[in-house]
């Protein structure tokens, strides 16, 4: 009995669309569409082909496949499933229905829409970056190429001064070597061939023996030389005179004392080893020994040479390092080589002038310059400060009238108000020396100290910005202007000053700029503000009666408050600050100097240039707002080759120096505290907006 064939179903039109509830599976499963829907966009796959007539769900005949349209149809359901779902279209298996061909027609149609909006977007990004780069330039800047300095670009030339070995010159090295002195054999090499070559070589030494005795002269002299040399090379460079030493011992000279130059050309002096080596006088050779400076500070052996030559020079030292004896001996030496100041030329003014940035320095200055110029004859020193107002100001301007000098030291404001009301003049000053750079040209001073310089005559020559530029007959001519500037930092406000004012200027640098002296011990405390005085208070008691201890504030409040509470405490204590008179500066000074007090609490007056002797300990109460203050009020400590300590109170609220504290006490080898490495701002530069992109892949 055959069967009768199945009737196809009708076709019926694609059912309404109607709001159904959508169920959890079902809203994940199309959003797994709208997903394979991007990564297909972003592929570009293609269209498939249509589907075989053969194999169409349309055919009325149910028969049998073969393999090969198994397979076909097996390749249709893996290749169209994820377009009919991902068109929206999910096949009911289970009530046999399938899409009919208008459906797969829209299907593509839409596609292909979606492909050009996609292609037209492209197009219009193209167009508009076309545009921007015509206007507003390109951004893909090509790399600069580095530029290696010849001076640290590494010489592979042989020197053979710097050979230490001595064997090219020693005539033991000059004949080749003989294996056990003639009586033994080479292996491998037959016997014979070695005795006769040998009795021949006996045979001849016996003739040459006229020309041997000869040339054993010539063999002497030279191994004389070559001992010689190699004598000075194992030397040391402290056991040579200056005309011995070479460039090498030099050069170990500059590194063991931490000795750099920059800029000045190539004509520059060598530093000098001890005071009897610089070319200065007997009289102030005698000063210095009198004085007790046995040997010449690192700063000092650079720039003194440097000063008689009258070179224009910025010294850069760390604090305590003697910075003011390496520009009062050269000052010195200039002044004693002029006429002294007579009743003629007197109300020409004087014949150098040094700016201080306080009173204390200023005087301190003063107090130095007369020691080292006790043996000179016809120099006078004269001191010039504020303080007392308007009366002061006439005080100083009639005495300054009435009398003759060849150095006047001097604080920019004061010596501003003399100029503007003419008292003082600047007419025959040649030389100017700027201590404390730094504080001198800050906002604060920046001003007075233009003022002064501009004061001076503009008639004097200046130096020629180059060295090759000097004419070679004007070698000793002794040029009008020689100017000084001396600090332990080196902002770039001073750079910009010494830039107007300097012609071809030396940088000598001791150390590292901005660097404490390793003799200081840095400790740094995280505390509250409530904590500080119990801390305080139980370092001061530590210390001891004989020692001596500086504790900085930031206001003159501050200040005040403190040495109460102190002096409650059984301290024996004094202050200072700008709010005092001259007199009673003064008087806590000398009092601070003499041990009748122990302890000093001081503002950044006390912080730089003023000369304490026997500080151990620096305390900082509050906290400066910049690293170059910090570096001073350490610098009160650890000086003239001793050793000290500075403890600081860090609080939460000291955001703006973490970050350059934290590098100075790394690069010092001080602890760092856990809270200070660990915060934010210390990890970067106020100022700067950190980078929250990852790092590029090399």
């Amino acid at each position: 009995m055959v069967a009768a064939p199945r009737r196809a179903a009708p076709s019926r039109p694609f059912p309404a669309m109607k709001p159904v509830f959508i169920a959890r599976a079902d809203r994940e499963s199309r959003l797994d569409v709208a997903a394979a829907d991007q990564r297909r966009s972003a592929l570009d796959v293609p269209r498939p082909a249509p589907l075989p007539a053969s194999v169409s769900s349309s055919n009325p005949c149910p028969r049998r496949e073969s393999s090969y349209s198994s397979d076909r149809r097996r390749d249709r359901d893996r290749g169209h499933h994820d377009l009919d779902r991902d068109y929206g279209f999910r096949r009911d298996r289970k009530r046999g229905r399938d899409r009919g061909p208008d459906d797969r027609d829209m299907y593509h149609r839409e596609r292909d829409r979606l492909l050009e909006m996609k292609m037209a977007a492209r197009e219009r990004e193209k167009e508009m970056a076309a545009i921007k780069e015509q206007y507003m330039g390109s951004n893909n800047k090509r790399p600069k190429k580095r530029q290696v300095d010849k001076k640290s670009r590494f010489c592979f030339d042989w020197d053979a001064a710097e050979d230490t070995s001595g064997r090219d010159a020693n005539a033991l090295y000059q004949s080749p070597p003989h294996l056990l002195f003639g009586r033994g054999f080479l292996a491998g090499i037959d016997r014979r061939d070695q005795k006769n070559k040998a009795n021949t070589a006996h045979a001849g030494k016996n003739n040459n023996n006229h020309a041997a005795a000869a040339s054993s002269d010539m063999k002497k002299k030279a191994a004389a030389a070559s001992d010689t040399r190699d004598d000075d090379m194992r030397r040391h460079w402290s056991e040579k005179s200056p005309e011995e030493m070479t460039d090498r011992d030099w050069r170990v000279f500059r590194d063991h004392f931490d000795i750099s130059y920059k800029g000045g050309g190539s004509r520059l002096p060598r530093p000098m080893r001890k005071w009897s080596e610089s070319n200065l006088d007997a009289d102030l050779l005698a000063a210095v020994e009198e004085a007790g400076y046995r040997d010449p500070s690192p700063i000092q052996m650079a720039a003194v040479p440097l000063g008689l030559q009258q070179r224009d020079v910025i010294g850069v030292a760390e604090t305590g390092s003697g910075k003011t004896v390496a520009f009062v001996l050269p000052m010195l030496s200039y002044v004693a080589r002029l006429p002294p100041v007579t009743e003629d030329n007197k109300d020409q003014g004087p014949y150098a002038l040094v700016l201080a940035p306080t009173r204390e320095l200023a005087q301190q200055i003063e107090a130095e310059t007369v020691k080292l110029a006790a043996h000179l004859s016809g120099v006078r020193v004269v001191s010039i400060v504020g303080g007392g107002g308007e009366a002061a100001v006439l005080e100083q301007g009639a005495a300054l009238a009435n009398q003759g000098y060849e150095i006047m030291i001097a604080t920019p404001g004061r010596l501003l108000d003399l100029l503007n009301n003419r008292y003082v003049v600047l007419n025959q000053c040649n030389y100017v020396v700027l201590d404390e750079a730094d504080r001198m040209v800050d906002s604060t001073f920046e001003q007075q100290v233009v003022g002064v310089l501009d004061a001076m005559p503009s008639t004097n020559y200046l130096k020629p910005q180059n060295e090759n530029e000097e004419p070679d007959d004007d070698k000793n001519r002794v040029y009008r202007r020689t100017t000084v500037m001396f600090s332990a930092t080196m902002p770039p406000v001073v750079e910009r000053l010494a830039r107007k004012y300097l012609r071809n200027p030396v940088v000598v640098t001791v150390g590292t700029a901005g660097m404490a002296t390793d003799l200081v011990t840095q400790n740094v405390v995280m505390v509250t503000e409530s904590e500080k005085m119990r801390l305080l208070q139980k370092i001061l008691r530590d210390l001891g009666v004989d020692k001596k201890a500086i504790v900085f504030c930031n206001t003159r409040n501050a200040v005040d408050m403190l040495c109460k509470d102190l002096d409650k405490a059984g301290f024996r204590v004094t202050t200072l600050h700008g709010g005092k008179s001259q007199e009673q500066r003064e008087i806590s000074l000398d009092g601070f100097r003499n041990r009748r007090f122990s302890v000093l609490v001081a503002t950044d007056l006390a912080a730089r240039g003023i000369d304490v002797p026997d500080v151990a300990h620096v305390i900082n109460f509050e906290m400066p707002g910049s690293i170059e203050s910090y570096t001073h009020r350490i610098g009160r400590t650890g000086r003239a080759g001793k050793k000290g300590v500075a403890t600081s109170f860090l609080t939460l609220q000291d955001t703006d120096i973490f970050f350059h504290l934290k590098q100075m006490l790394v690069q010092s080898n001080s602890p760092v505290p856990p809270e200070l490495a660990q915060h934010k701002a210390a990890k970067f530069e106020p100022g700067s907006f950190p980078d929250s992109r990852p790092p590029r892949r090399k």
